[in-house]
């Protein structure tokens, strides 16, 4: 089995495959995962009881073959780095430089792009090819361009939907926390309907005006939304054409496989 982790700013994604092989879709193979919030304080032993709860609590243990990493929050990466050397027998890919990836980044410096980033767009180009688009609704709304040769070609990086909606509570002291929800209409009847209607289908308009930006330099392109809001903001942006909700998973299993050659 294959063990993979997707450590983000907010939150940590962590996905069993049945083995290191790459599917055709990216939850093929996949027995279970978990969605747990990341804490930068957290110890290797920490980190390991949690792990290893969520696997037996689904009828697995910390045998694996294998460790795939992405992680944007250094400590923690550290904090599991640690946690793999003392619980299992394996080596951890993960991806930073030096790992390889299979794909060319053309950003002015490399180091810069988020190991999350480069995931992703492993895994969509793996899907669909390109070029294509990956937005990534998380604690930033990423947005990845993947060429047709498969390159990594840049992309933009915007507030994302908690962190604005936080933000804008913190800021006003007559509005309060709002359950992200899509409203009855775009017209909101009240202050919650209004803040609803602001934040889905504001961050849909948002979504769909940087595709059109980017269609206009890259040409006709796939576009994939990816990240825990995802399911919410795909079914009212016209651009989205595709949702993945495993495709950072699917792509640390590709530099995964890619790596284990070595």
């Amino acid at each position: 089995m294959l063990l993979t982790i997707d450590v983000g700013n907010t939150q940590t994604v962590i996905g069993l495959y049945e083995d290191g092989h790459p599917g055709s879709t990216a939850d093929s193979g996949l027995l279970e995962h978990w969605r747990i919030g990341t804490d930068a304080d957290r110890t290797a032993d920490e980190h390991a009881v949690i792990v290893v709860n969520l696997l037996q609590s689904a009828g697995y243990d910390l045998e694996v073959e294998g460790v795939a990493v992405c992680s944007v929050v250094p400590r923690v990466l550290a904090s599991l780095r640690d946690m793999v050397a003392r619980y299992t027998d394996v080596d951890p890919v993960v991806i930073e430089p030096g790992v390889r990836t299979g794909m060319p980044i053309l950003y002015d410096n490399p180091k810069e792009v988020g190991a999350d980033r480069i995931a992703n767009a492993v895994g969509a180009f793996n899907l669909y090819g390109g070029p294509t688009v990956v937005v990534d609704f998380g604690t930033g709304n990423n947005f990845d361009v993947i060429s047709a040769g498969g390159e990594f070609v840049g992309g933009a990086i915007a507030p994302g939907i908690e962190v604005s909606l936080d933000a804008l509570f913190g800021r006003a002291a007559a509005l309060g926390a709002v359950e992200f929800v899509e409203p009855r209409s775009v017209i909101g009847k009240s202050t919650v309907e209004s803040l609803q209607s602001g934040a889905v289908y504001g961050f849909a308009a948002q979504i769909d005006g940087m595709i059109e930006r980017f269609r206009a330099e890259l040409g006709d392109c796939t576009v994939i939304a990816t990240g825990g809001l995802a399911h919410l903001v795909a079914p009212v942006a016209a651009s989205i054409q595709f949702v993945e909700p495993y495709l950072t998973l699917h792509g640390l299993r590709l530099v995964y496989a890619l790596n284990r050659e070595r």
